[in-house]
């Protein structure tokens, strides 16, 4: 039993040598443990057991070492012999090797030089092929080096998106590319920068210049109005229609004289045309949007040009202060505003989206109505009707140019009604200096006419038919007053200047024909009607001008139809045209008349009363004078002169006039001998009354008016008699 397991010992640690002798020795630890967990003593078997296998191991070498000694013997002592030998051929290649070194030297030399060649053609050959590579770059950064000099921005962002995206990427690893690489944003903003600066030069310089470009452009537009007005008057003439040309329109059917005239207006008209680009340059504007749209900043330039644009805008429609005082002050303004939008307009159709309809619009309806504010402000400081008449001309011609230019302009047509409400008001205040110079000229006397010839001069002012005065021999007198001609042209000429603000305001006949009747009853009722009543109320008018002013008054009114007649020749508008307004100068003149009337009856009295305050009545005379009382007859005398005056009046006024005055007498004489203040009379005082009371009965039974019936005027007196007796 000891035995075996002694055997099995011995086998087992051959094992664990053989497995030690040929495993790693990284992994011999899980071996050697499991020496030490085998049977008590193992360990020390296992030494043992190693210490033979080492001795046998040494053995062993030791025999192989016995067995090649004698050959590594014989191989030193080999090595031995060969040595000097070695020496020798040492030498011999030393010395062959100094004398190859000798002879290859000039060799050398001449390799080395050959190899520094051949490298500087290689370098050469890479330098050449790299400059060729570089070259189009540099050839591209100096053609644009060259556009930036010649001021052609718009080729130098080109040839910079050129160089950014086709030439520099191929060569981006040398400096000299990175260098223009970064120049190249600098140069973006250097364009930038002068391409605005441009931009506010033409700014600057439209803003100077924009009353040059307005009134080239309102010249032209009124050219091309006046030469249209021309052909229709020329048609008007060749139909031998004549008519009033109230809004420049060739009208239809008159294609013969319009062919006639297309040559002309095709031809010559054209050459005078200058456009607004002959007037402006707007390259800075291009280049500057094209730039800007190329460096993707468009919206930004957008909104600077039109920011700018408005600011401009309201330093145009701010007027100057004294722009009322002259016409020129106006057509500046009115200039500014065209030339503005004459550039805006052009612009809009030349650019893409710099700015929109939508923006123009607006902006136009803001000006427009500053425009139409600044005007009603500006007008209302107008004084001479000349003035306002430019005005509204110049506003008709800017009103036309703009419509020509597509913008709407019926405020400003519409604004015109109240600036002919304004011209009629400086044309009313004119004729009512006017007519006021005519009635302090005027002498209050009938016209003398010496012959035919005075009196067809007459005739000539004013519509006058009077069969019995014809039938009188020269010299006569024609029944009305110097002022009544003068007025009836006067009359006249208002009309004719209020015909002229209708010019060109595009309305229809009928309605001018109803601004001409509205502006004609404005000076009869209101103007003229003052004139009258001012002068019939002046002191220094006597009975003998307020008798005149009667029959001048008569005379004008007759005269009316045909003032009717003057404003239905110039508008071929009949009279009886529904809507169409009636003149008043009817009622005007009748209103005159009854208070010149009135007139005559206060001074008559007032005449009375004079003579009355003359009387001096002794009451306590005990005998008469035997005669009437002077004041009395030289009352009586001029109340004779006075109506026989009245002759020329309407039989009624002077009927009245005369009875009017003998109450009034009897009234006073009877307040006379009622005063509260007299005491007593006596006999004669009241005999002498009684005279001066028959030589009034006396007057009255006269007829001094005709007309009345028989003792109608002595009536006035009757009061009188009867108070007189009760004394």
């Amino acid at each position: 039993m000891a035995e075996s397991e002694s055997l099995e010992s011995v086998t087992e640690h051959e094992r664990i040598l053989q497995e030690i002798e040929s495993t790693d020795t990284a992994c011999v630890g899980p071996t050697l443990r499991s020496v030490y967990d085998d049977q008590p003593n193992a360990h020390q078997r296992f030494m043992e057991k190693l210490d033979t296998r080492i001795r046998n191991h040494d053995r062993e070498i030791e025999k192989m070492c016995n067995f090649h000694h004698q050959g590594f013997v014989d191989a030193i002592n080999e090595l031995l012999k060969v040595r000097a030998d070695a020496e020798k051929l040492k030498v011999q290649v030393t010395d062959t090797n100094r004398r190859l070194q000798d002879a290859g030297k000039e060799v050398i030399a001449k390799t080395e030089e050959t190899i520094k060649n051949r490298i500087h053609q290689r370098n050469i050959a890479t330098v050449i092929d790299k400059l060729q590579l570089c070259l189009p770059a540099l050839e591209m950064y100096s053609k644009l080096k060259e556009q930036m000099n010649g001021k052609r921005y718009y080729s130098a962002l080109k040839t910079m998106d050129q160089l950014e995206n086709t030439y520099l990427p191929k060569v981006a690893q040398y400096r000299f590319c990175q260098i223009m690489g970064e120049n190249l944003p600098k140069l973006r903003e250097e364009i930038k920068e002068v391409s605005m600066s441009g931009l506010k030069d033409f700014l600057e310089s439209i803003r100077k210049h924009s009353d040059k470009i307005g009134e080239t452009a309102m010249k032209q537009a009124q050219q091309q109005k006046t030469f249209h007005t021309s052909i229709q008057k020329q048609i008007n003439f060749s139909y031998k229609k004549p008519m009033y040309i109230l809004n420049g329109h060739i009208s239809e059917g008159e294609n013969r004289l319009k062919s006639k005239c297309q040559s002309l207006e095709d031809g010559d008209w054209e050459d005078e045309v200058l456009s607004v680009q002959d007037l402006v340059d707007f390259s800075p504007v291009y280049r500057c949007l094209h730039i800007y749209t190329v460096l993707g900043d468009k919206e930004i330039f957008e909104n600077y040009y039109r920011k700018q644009r408005r600011k401009q805008a309201r330093l145009v429609l701010q007027p100057q202060s004294n722009m009322h005082e002259t016409v020129e002050g106006y057509r500046k303004y009115f200039s500014q505003i065209v030339g503005f939008f004459v550039v805006e307009d052009h612009i809009l159709h030349v650019t893409e989206g710099l700015v929109t309809g939508t923006y123009t619009t607006d902006l136009w309806n803001m000006a427009q109505s500053k425009i139409i504010a600044v005007l009603r402000t500006h007008s209302s400081y107008c004084t001479d009707p000349d003035l306002v008449l430019e005005l509204k001309n110049l506003i008709v011609v800017f009103a036309d140019t703009l419509q020509g230019f597509g913008f709407q302009v019926n405020r400003l047509f519409d604004l015109l009604f109240e600036v002919r409400d304004k011209y009629n008001e400086t044309l009313l205040k004119k004729w009512a200096a006017i007519f006021r110079d005519i009635f302090e000229a005027d002498n209050y006397s009938p016209i003398p006419v010496a012959n035919e010839e005075e009196y067809r001069a007459v005739i000539s002012k004013f519509p006058f038919q009077d069969a019995e005065t014809d039938k009188h021999p020269y010299p006569k007198k024609l029944p009305m007053s110097h002022s009544v001609p003068q007025i009836y042209t006067q009359v006249k000429e208002f009309i004719y200047a209020s015909l002229k603000f209708s010019e060109s305001l595009h309305r229809s006949s009928t309605e001018i024909d109803d601004m001409l009747r509205k502006a004609t009853n404005l000076l009869l009722t209101r103007t003229l009607s003052s004139g009258l009543q001012n002068l019939i109320r002046k002191p220094h008018i006597g009975l003998t001008e307020l008798v005149q002013i009667i029959i001048n008054t008569t005379h004008l009114e007759q005269a009316c139809k045909y003032l009717e007649d003057f404003i239905t020749n110039i508008t071929n508008i009949s009279p009886e045209t529904v809507h169409t307004a009636r003149l008043y100068g009817l009622s005007t003149f009748k209103d005159a008349r009854h208070a010149a009337e009135e007139e005559i009856y206060t001074k008559l009295n007032q005449k009375i009363d004079e003579f009355i305050q003359l009387a001096d009545y002794d009451w306590t005379m005990s005998e008469p004078d035997g005669r009437a009382s002077g004041y009395l007859m030289d009352l009586i005398n001029f109340l004779r002169s006075t109506f026989q005056v009245f002759t020329n009046l309407p039989g009624k006024v002077a009927q009245t006039a005369c009875m009017s005055a003998c109450k009034h007498l009897s009234t006073s004489l009877t307040q006379m001998l009622l005063d509260s203040d007299l005491k007593q009379i006596s006999m004669g005082a009241i005999q002498q009354f009684n005279l001066d009371v028959i030589q009034c009965e006396l007057f009255a039974s006269s007829d001094p008016v005709p007309g009345f019936q028989e003792d109608t005027l002595q009536l006035a007196f009757i009061d009188l008699r009867q108070d007189e007796r009760k004394q």
